[in-house]
């Protein structure tokens, strides 16, 4: 986990820095996670207003099907996801989280990288280093972190503003495989990171 009394200057946040913030919708928020999800979305606000406040990019990432559940994934898998598109207001984003200006990305798969133009969109603004958070933390999150890692971007982990529904699988991967493909950092020390 973060270090809080780690220098803050080990993150390197600059001008090529996005934020992108995994299923912080109504349908996720409302799951049963491992750590209260109404803290999660705090975070992420509060993330989403320093990057706005310096000009940085905002990339809200919401899962959505279409209404006729034709891009669901298909799989044959112990077990599944929903057998049918969710209502509409599954995947809006909370008012107090959304901001004129932010880049929003609807994926259709675990990684907000497949299928989707996230890529296309960082690489244009000039974005080379992603502050990544969310829910959940070992599927949305985890996912996009292992593609964003393979196409050579920098990753900065925001712990407390990132959950799941099981605290084992969020331990695991904080503690076994984010440290090997980025940074770990808190809120507080990321926001600290941006002005230093």
């Amino acid at each position: 986990m973060a270090d809080p009394t780690a220098d803050p200057t080990r993150l390197a946040l600059g001008e090529d820095t996005a934020l992108v913030l995994i299923d912080l919708q109504t349908g996720i928020l409302g799951l049963p996670t491992a750590r209260p999800s109404d803290g999660i979305l705090k975070h992420g606000i509060a993330l989403a207003e320093a990057f706005r406040a310096r000009r940085l990019p905002v990339v809200l990432v919401k899962v959505a099907w279409s209404p006729d559940s034709g891009d669901l994934p298909t799989a044959n898998v112990d077990r599944p996801g929903p057998a049918a598109a969710p209502p509409p207001a599954f995947s809006e984003i909370p008012a107090e989280l959304a901001a004129l200006g932010d880049v929003v990305v609807t994926k259709r798969h675990w990684g907000a990288f497949t299928g989707t133009e996230l890529d296309l969109q960082l690489r244009r603004r000039g974005i080379h280093r992603i502050v990544l958070a969310g829910i959940s933390t070992s599927a949305g999150v985890e996912s996009t972190a292992r593609t964003a890692w393979e196409l050579s971007y920098d990753l900065v982990f925001a712990e407390d503003a990132t959950a799941d529904l099981d605290a084992d699988s969020h331990a695991h991967t904080f503690g076994k495989i984010f440290p090997r493909i980025g940074r770990v950092a808190t809120t507080e020390q990321i926001i600290a990171a941006l002005d230093s």
